[in-house]
């Protein structure tokens, strides 16, 4: 009677129990997301470093060069190929576009939405520097759209960094083109923002 007792009943406790494994396997999943949201929020600071490390470079570069450049001879950094050369710009980067300021101001306002979107699923290092690099980048254009003359939403962008023969842009330009670049590069890799990757 004792024996069958023994083989009939199920242990309350153990490795193989109700209590046992499937506990472990729970806080084996739960640690696991964990982990991902932990790494997630690790990338959303990178992100957001990127971003203000740009966003600082393009605005002390900006301040510095109208106080000591504008209205000035051009500076010569590496001959006549690269110049330093201060113009106001209400288009979009590299001048193009002058007519369309406040649809531009718009534009650069709706990428910073589209950005943060994104930022709640990113898990990607990659995506998180290409993303800081278009945050920084249109927050210091915007800026300039928002606070400089000739009024708000319609401020002159300055560009001083005038290459031969090319035209006029600004540290956030080039962070906006750079940060366009590697996402086209991470999509062609097929690596998404919560850092699956896939094959097509």
């Amino acid at each position: 009677m004792a024996e069958a007792e023994r083989i009939t009943s199920t242990p309350e406790s153990g490795p193989d129990s109700e209590g046992g494994q499937p506990v472990e396997q729970e806080d084996r999943a739960g640690e696991t997301a964990g982990q991902k949201t932990g790494r997630g929020g690790r990338r959303i600071r990178a992100l957001l470093l990127v971003a203000a490390v740009v966003y600082a470079l393009d605005l002390s570069s900006k301040l510095l060069v109208v106080a000591k450049l504008e209205h000035h001879a051009p500076i010569e950094v590496i001959g006549t190929l690269l110049q330093f050369n201060v113009i106001r710009n209400r288009g979009a980067a590299f001048s193009m576009g002058e007519a369309l300021t406040i649809f531009l101001t718009i534009i650069a306002a709706t990428v910073i939405v589209v950005i943060a979107r994104i930022a709640r699923k990113l898990y990607s290092l990659p995506w998180a520097i290409a993303l800081g690099l278009l945050l920084g980048g249109a927050f210091g254009n915007l800026t300039d759209r928002v606070f400089r003359s000739p009024g708000i939403f319609e401020g002159a962008v300055v560009d001083f960094i005038a290459p031969a023969h090319f035209a006029v842009f600004n540290l956030a330009d080039s962070a906006i083109v750079c940060g366009g670049i590697l996402i086209v590069f991470l999509s062609f890799r097929g690596l998404d923002p919560d850092g699956t990757v896939h094959k097509d």
